[in-house]
């Protein structure tokens, strides 16, 4: 029960910490990745702030996108999905995952975005690679909590040090 509880507030913690710096001088995102078995599938979930993640699109497709607002462009999701495709990658078992994008929604200033890969096989390697926003700010921090196999992980991905293993 004392589990469950963590694992569903402390992501609403974070969301409340991180929606609070609407000004923020500091570059972070927050990405949960869980394995579920009894569904077969990894489930992921991207926390971004929302103006981070328009400047990021604007600045590799060259086009305001406005996001979340009345003007957000008809091809925004795509965007976003290329977007996320190209600087979240997943190997399981030393082969590259394809991420199904499910859903976003918005919580104040932030997208949160969910994702899974189907799997059925036993996870023995387990490698991320998360170069979130950091094409747009050299001091962007993604946070990744990783909890596969009963094994809890959280990693910081920067700059200079976007990818991480586990073996299990």
């Amino acid at each position: 029960m004392k589990k469950n509880l963590l694992r569903f507030v402390l992501p609403i913690i974070m969301v409340v910490l991180l929606s609070s710096f609407a000004w923020h001088k500091f570059y972070v995102s927050v990405t949960q990745i869980d394995y579920v078995p009894n569904k077969k599938r990894i489930e992921i979930t991207h926390r971004i702030f929302i103006d981070d993640l328009e400047k990021a699109l604007e600045k590799k497709y060259k086009k305001k996108v406005y996001l979340t607002s009345k003007k957000e462009l008809p091809e925004a999701e795509t965007l976003i999905k290329d977007y996320l495709k190209e600087n979240v990658k997943i190997s399981i078992n030393k082969k590259a995952q394809n991420l199904e994008f499910l859903a976003r929604e918005v919580e104040g200033d932030v997208l949160i975005f969910y994702s899974k890969i189907a799997i059925s096989k036993k996870i023995n390697t387990f490698e991320i690679f998360n170069s979130l926003l950091t094409d747009v700010y050299s001091e962007q921090q993604n946070i990744v909590h990783v909890n596969i196999n009963s094994n809890k992980n959280s990693f910081l991905f920067t700059n200079s040090d976007a990818q991480q293993k586990i073996v299990y």
